[in-house]
C-alpha cells in the first residue's frame, strides 16, 4: 500500500504543548477508526511551524478526507517513490 507524507502548515507547532499534541493525535486517532483499516497513520515530525506526518492509504483521496474531517491542513501530500537509508550506500 503506498506510502504518503503529508506536510501540515501549522504556526507554532513547535511551541504545543503535550496535552495540545495529545488533543490533536486524539481527534486524528477517532477519524481514523470511522474511516476503516485502509488507513494508518504511522508517526509525525514536529518543526518549528509545521508538522510533518507519514500514512499509509490507498490513495492521495483518502489522506485529504482524513484532514478535512479532522479539521487538519494538508498543505502537500507527497507518495514516497523509494526509501533510503545508510544500508543503501553498502
Amino acid at each position: 500500500m503506498p506510502k504518503y507524507i503529508i506536510e501540515r502548515e501549522i504556526p507554532g507547532a513547535g511551541k504545543l504543548s503535550a496535552e495540545q499534541l495529545k488533543g490533536i493525535s486524539q481527534t486524528s486517532c477517532g477519524v481514523l477508526r470511522k474511516m476503516g483499516s485502509e488507513i494508518q497513520w504511522l508517526q509525525s515530525y514536529v518543526t518549528g511551524d509545521k508538522i510533518y506526518c507519514v500514512y499509509i492509504a490507498p490513495n492521495e483521496d483518502m489522506v485529504r478526507e482524513h484532514a478535512k474531517q479532522g479539521g487538519f491542513p494538508a498543505n502537500s501530500v507527497s507518495e514516497v517513490a523509494t526509501v533510503i537509508d545508510p544500508t543503501t550506500a553498502e
